[in-house]
C-alpha cells in the first residue's frame, strides 16, 4: 500500500468559497494537477540526459550494436 502525506497550501477566501459553490474536490484535482508536474519534469530531466548522452551515442555504429545484442543472445 502506498503511503501518503498531507501537503497544504493557503488560497484566498474567495476562491474557497467558489470550490465550496461548484462541490469541487480539491484533493482530487491538486493530486491531479502535481502527478502531471511532476511526469512533465521527469521528461524534461530524461531529455536533457539525452542530449547529453547523444554525441556518445553518435559515436556507436548500428553494426556494433547488433553485434552486441548477437553475442548477449549467444551466451544465455
Amino acid at each position: 500500500m502506498t503511503q501518503c502525506v498531507t501537503v497544504s497550501t493557503k488560497i484566498p477566501k474567495q476562491l474557497k468559497e467558489k470550490i465550496q459553490r461548484f462541490k469541487i474536490k480539491p484533493s482530487k484535482i491538486l493530486r491531479k494537477a502535481l502527478e502531471d508536474e511532476v511526469k512533465r519534469r521527469e521528461v524534461e530531466e530524461l531529455k536533457e540526459e539525452i542530449k547529453k548522452l547523444k554525441p556518445t551515442l553518435e559515436k556507436v555504429s548500428m553494426e556494433n550494436i547488433v553485434k552486441s545484442i548477437r553475442e548477449d543472445r549467444d551466451s544465455r
